[in-house]
């Protein structure tokens, strides 16, 4: 595609420009990618973290579940969680990594309790409230880190796809034109210069046999 441009000197500039400026863009694309994969490995850590912190949340709730209800009994249990009102909030704000947007996740809770009385209720209820409640804000930000993730992933495939274009479609695309062009240059050069010579040589054999016929 390059070679159809005329091969001159401007033109050999704007190529050597073209040329710098695609080997900034992949050293800045890299930079980018390299950061995101950093990010993204963090991340990823920390999504483990949270799964293990989740599973073991939820296990711990349950587990108090059963324990209450073998304390108060099944229907009563039914009752009294049927009645809590909980009401639940979640903030979502978002923050920036190299463009990407990655959100933040912020649950909180306002309830009325406490939920335990004389008449029977035990302290167990409040445990099996707050496992439940500390299980769901623990996978608000399980949730956040996972988005992230695929959000991240995705960008870091992008970014490599435009990274492999520069390295291995555009620049060597351009620096075969360049190669290409100054080639011709010289050799356009080269011609005119052989030419000169021989309109120079012409010209002083005349003006000898000018000088002979006087």
């Amino acid at each position: 595609m390059k070679r159809t441009i005329a091969p001159t000197r401007s033109n050999l500039l704007k190529l050597n420009d073209e040329l710098k400026f695609a080997t900034l863009g992949r050293e800045l694309l890299d930079q980018k990618r390299s950061i995101l994969v950093v990010e993204l490995l963090t991340l990823v850590d920390q999504a483990v973290d949270y799964q293990g912190r989740v599973d073991k949340a939820l296990k711990q709730a349950q587990d108090s579940m059963q324990h209450t209800v073998m304390e108060m009994g099944r229907l009563k249990v039914a009752n009294l969680f049927g009645a809590v009102t909980i009401d639940s909030d979640i903030r979502l704000t978002e923050r920036k990594v190299m463009g990407v947007r990655l959100p933040r996740v912020e649950t909180s809770f306002t309830e009325g309790g406490p939920y335990f009385s004389p008449e029977g209720t035990t302290l167990s209820v409040e445990e099996t409230l707050r496992g439940y409640r500390d299980a769901l804000a623990q996978m608000g930000r399980l949730a956040e880190l996972k988005v992230s993730i695929m959000r991240l992933a995705r960008e870091v495939k992008k970014t490599i796809r435009k990274v492999n274009a520069l390295e291995k479609i555009v620049i060597p695309e351009l620096k075969e034109a360049r190669a290409f062009m100054q080639s011709r240059i010289e050799e356009a050069e080269r011609e005119s210069f052989i030419l000169m010579k021989l309109v120079k040589d012409r010209m002083e054999k005349a003006r000898e046999q000018e000088k002979e016929g006087e």
